[in-house]
């Protein structure tokens, strides 16, 4: 994998992670912590699909890495909202 495959992954991981914290109301951090709910959403997500036999709705390839965006994205809002509850921070509402 180059630096530009790595760096377009953090990129790609950001977003998901940012528009599952999006979804949920719940703000867990800054630019780092979004990755890492992007990259554990994606964790999430694909195991929760292989349980339930469901199919890679969208997936994209980066330096021959899979990533699944919608599986990424549902796993950070399950992720997000589990942290969330447990966590004695404030709701956050984006307007």
């Amino acid at each position: 994998m180059t630096l530009e495959s790595f760096l377009l992954l953090l990129l790609i991981a950001g977003i998901c992670g940012a528009v599952g914290q999006a979804i949920t109301g719940y703000n867990l951090g800054g630019i780092l912590v979004t990755i890492a709910v992007g990259f554990i959403g994606a964790l999430l997500g694909v195991w929760l699909a292989g349980v339930l036999g469901l199919p890679e709705l969208f997936t994209l390839y980066i330096g021959g890495q899979r990533f699944p965006i919608v599986w990424s994205i549902i796993g950070s809002v399950l992720f997000v909202a589990i942290v969330g509850a447990f966590s004695n921070r404030r709701h956050v509402i984006y307007r």
